[in-house]
């Protein structure tokens, strides 16, 4: 895990697109960046194939951003939007089967500690709600139940996006789309609920129209992840090709949103309160 792994060789560098050598070259890795810093640096490639608008494009670049360690932190991941921008960003990054991601991420984050004992190599799962809410909720809670240290980040879009608008579990009671032609009849699963309550020491809701909070979020909970325990962040990416909205409105989508549904919330144990306040 070092950018050693993503250096090309001299033979086959000049056969590589000029922004994939700038993402070695200026990639978020030696120095501590922030939201702020945004634009400075090089997080992923201008031509990746997310839609205009993409709200998880712009997850990812915050949450690229905001991570206290990027060349010692795996991203874990799983088939979805998500995994189209991760790739193309400069991340160490790694996909598994459709829902299994907090498995592999637990099994991985094992075998680092033991491997870099005196190393923090931070496992961050990013994946979206059907990854981590539908197929994966299983796998989500028990990485929860066993206090596994890793963090679990759900680019929460609330449809299936990747294959047509579904509904998904996240998707809002009473929305129409794909396969819910009368409108969705159950809530959103409550997954920040439940993570209150399944062993995760410190979680946050935030939106993409809030990029410090997302930032504050992202950072706290993979610090407070090496030291306690799992940790979790959800944050709202809003469609606008399957939601149906101006490819410039996203961001007003997502402020809209924390008037009403998404409000910001933050969680976390006394343990973690002291911890923070240190830092």
């Amino acid at each position: 895990m070092s950018t050693k792994i993503i250096t090309p060789v001299d033979e086959f560098a000049d056969f590589l697109p000029q922004e994939y050598k700038e993402l070695v070259a200026r990639g978020p890795y030696r120095e501590r960046r922030s939201v702020e810093d945004l634009g400075t640096f090089k997080e992923i490639i201008e031509e990746h194939p997310h839609c205009a608008g993409c709200g998880v494009s712009l997850g990812i670049r915050l949450l690229a951003a905001a991570l206290p360690s990027p060349e010692d932190t795996l991203i874990v991941g799983t088939p979805g939007c998500s995994f189209f921008g991760l790739v193309q960003a400069a991340l160490n990054y790694s996909n598994t089967a459709f829902g299994n991601q907090n498995a592999v991420a637990t099994g991985l984050k094992r075998m680092l500690q033991i491997r870099f004992p005196h190393v923090h190599k931070d496992v961050v799962v990013v994946a979206g709600d059907g990854g981590i809410a539908d197929i994966g909720l299983d796998l989500t809670l028990h990485s929860w139940f066993r206090r596994e240290k890793i963090t679990t980040i759900m680019l929460d879009n609330e449809v299936y996006a990747n294959t047509g608008g579904q509904e998904s579990g996240m998707s809002r009671q009473g929305q129409v789309l794909n396969m819910a032609p009368q409108g969705k009849r159950f809530s959103k699963i409550p997954v920040f609920e439940m993570a209150k309550v399944s062993g995760c020491v410190y979680g946050a809701r935030v939106t993409v129209a809030s990029p410090r909070k997302v930032g504050r979020a992202v950072r706290n909970a993979i610090l407070v992840a090496r030291e306690f325990g799992p940790t979790y962040v959800q944050i709202f990416t809003p469609c606008p090709t399957n939601m149906k909205f101006p490819p410039n409105q996203t961001l007003k989508v997502a402020k809209e949103a924390e008037k009403d549904h998404y409000t910001y919330e933050e969680f976390m144990s006394a343990e973690v309160a002291a911890y923070l306040a240190r830092l």
